[in-house]
């Protein structure tokens, strides 16, 4: 079933530059809030809403997208995607008013969804569980060094072009996914053709899976832990403990490299044990940190004590969201776009409400981000338990990590 060495390799490049599309077109433009107030009105909340308005159509149309997948093959969703995204891209360049770029941000979110399905599916398609679980570890390392990367290149494109070359890089980096889409992804029917795909009875057969719907659930409720973090570190860190935006951008980074380099980690681990076993321990031990976390930010400790329980928190996220999703899609064969689409949905959906809830609990320290964290990584430990219990393996506070038969 997996492709051989040379075409694995070609194929995880290709599915890796398909995943850091969504992470650039989030972050890439961040630097540019404050310009977009200045020049197009509305104010600030009004150049944050075009960051909602994203987070909506790639939420949304990831439901869209996966079934069609389903019923018609991979390839041309996922270019027509690209090419959805790329016109969002141009007319976000070409936004007059706020209005219009919201709508553009919109439209650009729904094709890139396309991609963020349709990564997940592929991988389902060509590799059993096992080696699903390693080549979306090395994705990670793509998708980990987008965000890192994505916030300096919009500073220097601001600087260069204005916040609107930004979106115009964005429609070539669009352009120039499809062109290698293009000639590297073959047309392929879907895996068993399911004329049903865009039914309800399809819908059903995913939703009711319980190993689905567990390992969905972990990796939801880990995704919103870690944006409950992205959604408070600002005002911990630079409002609270007084670090300088500098010093916070390099606490940023190393947050997100101790990710990078989990994930890399667990392809290390994923040669010796299960996804299962490795990830059974890391919920674990998320929640042991979360405490710690907990703890840290309530009693105001020194900055370097919360960062050394982030850093391990951030990083538990390596050795989760690799394994959560092989887990979830080792069912779904034919119905692998179908279930890819309401896994983002759900993933996004409850990443949305984790930032809300630090927002709406917030009380000027790190203790509403810490105390959403730690709510996040109890569900995610919970709900890899249940999915244990669906697989019928054995009681799930038995935490040894067993290798592969």
């Amino acid at each position: 079933m997996s492709p051989e060495p040379t075409n694995r390799l070609r194929l995880t490049l290709v599915l890796g530059v398909l995943a850091a599309l969504g992470p650039l077109s989030i972050d890439a433009y961040l630097p540019a809030l404050p310009m977009l107030d200045q020049e197009l009105g509305g104010g600030m909340f009004d150049a944050e809403m075009t960051l909602s308005a994203y987070f909506l159509g790639l939420a949304s149309a990831q439901l869209t997208w996966g079934p069609i997948a389903d019923r018609w093959g991979r390839r041309g969703p996922l270019l027509a995607g690209l090419a959805l995204h790329g016109v969002g891209s141009l007319l976000a360049a070409a936004a007059p008013s706020m209005a219009l770029l919201m709508l553009a941000r919109f439209v650009q979110a729904v094709g890139g969804a396309a991609g963020i399905v349709l990564v997940r599916a592929i991988i389902r398609d060509r590799f059993e569980t096992h080696e699903a679980a390693k080549v979306l570890s090395d994705i990670m390392l793509v998708m980990g060094a987008a965000p890192i990367l994505a916030p300096s290149l919009g500073g220097l494109l601001l600087t260069w072009t204005g916040w609107r070359g930004i979106f115009g890089m964005l429609a070539l980096a669009a352009a120039g996914a499809f062109a290698l889409v293009a000639a590297t992804v073959r047309r392929r029917p879907p895996p068993d053709p399911v004329p049903g795909a865009l039914g309800l009875r399809a819908f059903q057969a995913v939703v009711t899976d319980p190993v689905f719907a567990s390992f969905s659930w972990a990796m939801a409720f880990a995704q919103a832990g870690m944006f409950a973090y992205i959604a408070g570190s600002p005002a911990l860190f630079i409002d609270h403990l007084g670090l300088d935006p500098s010093t916070f951008a390099l606490v940023f980074g190393t947050n997100a490299f101790s990710l990078i380099a989990a994930s890399q980690l667990n392809r290390w681990l994923l040669q010796r044990h299960a996804p299962l076993a490795i990830v059974k321990v890391a919920v674990a031990a998320l929640v042991l940190v979360a405490a710690v976390t907990r703890v840290t930010a309530g009693l105001d400790a020194p900055a370097w004590a919360i960062e050394a329980s982030l850093v391990l928190y951030l990083g538990l996220m390596g050795l989760i969201f690799a394994n959560t999703v092989a887990l979830a899609l080792d069912r779904q064969g034919a119905r692998a776009g179908l279930a890819s689409g309401l896994m983002g949905s759900l993933q996004y959906t409850m990443a949305a409400l984790g930032s809300a809830a630090v927002g709406l609990m917030s009380d000027g320290t790190g203790a509403a981000m810490a105390t959403v964290m730690a709510g996040c990584a109890l569900g995610a430990a919970g709900s890899v338990a249940m999915g244990q219990r669906a697989l019928g393996g054995p009681d799930p506070v038995d935490l040894a990590v067993d290798a592969p038969a």
